[in-house]
């Protein structure tokens, strides 16, 4: 069906006549035919949304369906009342209703009417409960409802959205004039208020509307930020509709059509969750996504999932009208506060000046004369911090002239080093960048860039689209380099100012996740579409050469820390040789960390920051020693023996006592902190008793170190004892000696990701701990704690393969699975019930996919060498965790 022609169906379904006559009837079945006509209506609608109605017919329709029911109601309890007035209010007062919005009403009544009819109200009130509809009512006087919005933002926004349903209108003139702003929230009062209510809103959301599962009501650029403006609109100018705006010269045709066509989008996502989940969900939260997109009709595509095409569409509209709610908030700034034009204004150059702390073209032809500006005007921003923005003018300027940064003005000398400019500058950078990204110059200067805007991966990994985690990427190699932010990573600090060209780096975050979406490998894509930047800007061989190198390789630091033993001296001088210098390493760490802190909050930590750090200083004294020249092992675990001993007092021949019974791995594998830490409570352990310590040790976060007698399922049941408690291990070092004592240490954090803060929470850890592992039998622990609402969405499947690691004379599984509470204790118990142990693990949360990797042994600590023992291994682990509900 045509849009058009369901939009007429939909007038014709739902007028008053058409509806009225479904409601006409004898008293005795009233209930069940009000009933009826309310299920006949919702799922008339779902039809007419099907078959793709537009959105602001489907919702004036439910408006207009819940008018009649109430009308009818209204008439058979409580009749015609000069005193007594029934109105709508709020959204439902605007006549848009979603399948299953709040219906707010307000029974409005004049001084000493209420009593005579109040039992008449009371019988309304219960037969629409009956019938199934849930209002929300209030029963007021107009000179109650003036007192209580005097003081109360909310209820006052709410009684301006009105419109009288049955009884009085004499009533709806009383409270409109005790709502005047003569009496209570003149408009510039008002207008200031709704700035702050909105600012304090986006703050909820990080200001910004790009995470994984946007609200499409309340966040940043979502239908909110549209009733914003029209709130404010109607206050100051008595402005009913977006199309009153334009009359009045606050918006342009293409702007009142762009913001129309976004809130009927945002309006059609609304319905869509109302109507997969029968309740009022304004989260477009995974459970939704994948479904929603469907409806849309979007399907999989070889690049992108279906899903990952819908939210781009989702992210860019939210980003269209954030522009636009800019720019109108800032025209009523100026309307309502004061009009700037009465500033002198400050000239910058011949194209632009300051004027009320924003940036204003001189002349309405500027970009168009000049299309160079568009790049120029973002330097000035950047040029002047002591400006807040660009005028509402400004910008209207800038949506109507972008379309002039094309592939002429691109290769254009002027341009180019107007954009290269902004990177050797530095300061202001990801203002500048977020301004041109926010008003849609970025995107057209960069087409590449411009392809990734809104894109988002359909994982729990990344918690923002491309374009947003690529400017936080800039924005935390800014903050590094800042003094004012040095105590935010003082190690990142100290190596920043090591490095020589830091517009290199910043060219590096910009450009390091830009070739996502387009399939093949992203980092491969990205590093040679910033190579041909680089050079088309200006820029030395040797600079573009390191920009490439940097893009192609921002995954090998954290890759080789969180996936390989960095203790070992082999894997750190390797991975020297991969980066080649020092300068290189300088580079690549602050990359490293910049991105890590802005794919997720709960990625970065201390464990994470720590071992960046320690393969950091590892590989710069691999570089000073010389690669050809790789560290000895003795002399690694010389040297940490000698620091722990300083660190703990302890005199050497008591350490002896207790160190002699552990290999090279033990100290190779810890920290001299660490050490320092295990040897008074091992000095102090009772021979075949079991010690267990939780505490904070070198920066790693939450450590938990556990010594007893090695026996079958102890890993397993540790790991479950931590899972049971809401732990997520980040780290697993096993260790075991000679004599059959297992030295095992982990790092852990909250199932949130949030560090443990307590004393008392340790002292739990600690306990459980000490009760699961005493005792000469141990038992499995059954995690009863079950999968995230998020992670029970997503369905990875279990791939588990092997391979010798024949350097270190054992054997590697490699293993990918669903995340879920309890995964270890599960692997734990596969491995033994196969007779092998495990002599090392590094644990990787890849979002809702645990991919890691176990270094086992057979029970002579000796490599597992047959082919079908192993093959049956990685067998029993898929059939044990198949089932991604397993917990």
């Amino acid at each position: 069906m045509e849009i058009s022609e369901a939009s007429a169906e939909t007038e014709a379904t739902f007028g008053a006549n058409s509806i009225a006559r479904r409601l006409r009837g004898s008293d005795d079945g009233r209930v069940a035919r009000f009933r009826d006509t309310l299920r006949w209506g919702s799922e008339r609608l779902m039809a007419l949304f099907h078959e793709g109605a537009p959105a602001d017919s489907l919702v004036h329709a439910r408006a207009q369906l819940v008018d009649e029911v109430l009308r009818a109601a209204w008439q058979a309890h409580v009749g015609d009342s000069d005193g007594l007035a029934l109105l709508a209010v709020g959204g439902y007062g605007r006549a848009e209703l979603l399948p299953h919005s709040d219906i707010d009403l307000l029974v409005l009544h004049s001084d000493g009417e209420l009593e005579p009819h109040r039992g008449a109200v009371e019988q309304l009130m219960a037969f629409l409960w009956d019938i199934g509809l849930e209002v929300g009512a209030s029963v007021r006087s107009p000179g109650d409802c003036r007192e209580l919005a005097r003081d109360d933002l909310s209820i006052f926004t709410t009684l301006t959205e009105h419109r009288l349903l049955a009884g009085n209108p004499a009533l709806v003139e009383s409270l409109e004039q005790e709502l005047g702003p003569d009496r209570v929230w003149p408009s510039d009062a008002f207008f200031r208020a709704k700035l702050d209510e909105q600012a304090a809103r986006h703050a909820k959301f990080d200001d910004t509307g790009y995470k994984l599962e946007p609200n499409v009501k309340e966040s940043p650029g979502g239908l909110r930020d549209i009733q914003t403006v029209a709130w404010v609109a109607k206050r100051h100018f008595g402005a009913r509709t977006l199309a009153d705006l334009r009359e009045r010269g606050f918006l342009s045709k293409q702007e009142c059509d762009e913001l129309y066509a976004g809130q009927d989008f945002l309006w059609r996502v609304r319905f869509a969750l109302h109507m997969l989940t029968g309740r009022e969900e304004d989260r477009l939260l995974f459970d939704h996504q994948v479904r929603v997109a469907k409806l849309f009709g979007y399907v999989d595509a070889d690049a992108s999932l279906a899903v990952e095409q819908f939210m781009q569409l989702y992210y860019r509209t939210i980003k269209m009208l954030t522009c636009l709610n800019d720019m109108l908030l800032q025209l009523f700034e100026q309307a309502i506060l004061g009009d700037p034009e009465a500033i002198d204004p400050e000239p910058i150059n011949a194209r632009f000046c300051i004027r009320g702390g924003s940036i204003e073209a001189r002349q309405d032809s500027v970009f168009r004369e000049h299309p160079w500006a568009l790049i120029e005007i973002f330097v000035l921003l950047q040029r002047h911090p002591e400006v807040q923005g660009i005028s509402a003018g400004t910008l209207r300027l800038i949506r109507r002239d972008r379309r002039l940064v094309d592939e002429g003005l691109r290769e254009t000398v002027h341009a180019r080093e107007l954009f290269i400019t902004m990177f050797r500058e530095g300061r202001g950078l990801t203002r500048a960048l977020r301004r041109m990204n926010r008003y849609g110059v970025l995107g057209r200067y960069l087409p590449s860039f411009g392809r990734v805007i809104g894109h988002m991966q359909y994982d729990l990994f990344h918690t923002l689209t491309v374009d947003e985690h690529t400017l936080y990427v800039v924005r935390n190699l800014r903050r590094m380099a800042m003094q004012r932010f040095r105590e935010e990573l003082p190690f990142a600090h100290k190596v920043m100012q090591r490095v020589p060209r830091r517009d290199l780096l910043y060219l590096s975050g910009l450009f390091h996740d830009i070739g996502k979406g387009q399939g093949g490998d992203h980092s491969t894509l990205g590093a040679e579409t910033a190579r041909r930047f680089c050079l088309e800007h200006g820029l030395s061989h040797a600079d573009a050469e390191l920009v490439d190198w940097l893009v192609r390789n921002h995954l090998l630091m954290s890759l080789t820390a969180q996936r390989q033993d960095i203790s070992d001296p082999e894997i750190v001088n390797d991975f020297a040789q991969k980066v080649g210098s020092r300068a290189r390493l300088d580079y690549l760490f602050l990359l490293t960390c910049a991105d890590i802190r802005a794919t997720n909050p709960k990625l970065w930590n201390s464990w994470r920051k720590a071992l960046l750090e320690e393969l950091y200083r590892a590989t710069a004294a691999a570089f000073d020693r010389g690669t050809e020249n790789p560290q000895d092992t003795r002399e690694v675990v010389r040297e940490r023996r000698e620091q722990a001993l300083a660190a703990s007092g302890i005199l050497p021949e008591r350490a002896e006592s207790v160190w002699k019974r552990f290999d090279a791995d033990y100290f190779m594998r810890h920290t001299p902190d660490e050490l320092a830490w295990h040897l008074p409570a091992l000095l102090g352990a009772e021979s075949g008793g079991t010690l267990a310590l939780v505490d904070d040790v070198a920066e790693r976060g939450t450590t938990v170190f556990v010594y007893t007698r090695d026996r079958d399922l102890l890993f397993a049941v540790t790991t479950g004892v931590l899972a049971q408690l809401g732990l997520t291990i980040l780290d697993a070092r096993l260790n075991t000696t000679a004599d059959g004592y297992a030295l095992d240490s982990y790092v852990v954090v909250e199932g949130d990701g949030s560090a443990i803060d307590s004393d008392q929470r340790r002292d739990e850890i600690r306990s459980a701990l000490q009760s699961k592992l005493t005792g000469p039998e141990l038992h499995s622990v059954r995690v009863s704690q079950r999968p995230s609402r998020q992670l029970r969405h997503f369905n990875t499947p279990t791939v588990a393969h092997h391979y010798q690691d024949d350097g270190r004379d054992r054997t590697v599984i490699e293993l990918v699975s669903a995340d879920r509470p309890g995964l270890l204790s599960r692997v734990g118990e596969v491995f033994a019930d196969h007779g092998v142990r495990l002599d090392a693990a590094k644990i990787a949360t890849i979002g809702e996919r645990a991919e890691d990797i176990f270094y086992i042994t057979d029970a002579s600590q000796r490599p597992v060498e047959d082919e079908t023992r192993l093959e049956a291994l990685c067998a029993a682990l898929v059939e044990r965790l198949k089932d991604s509900g397993d917990g």
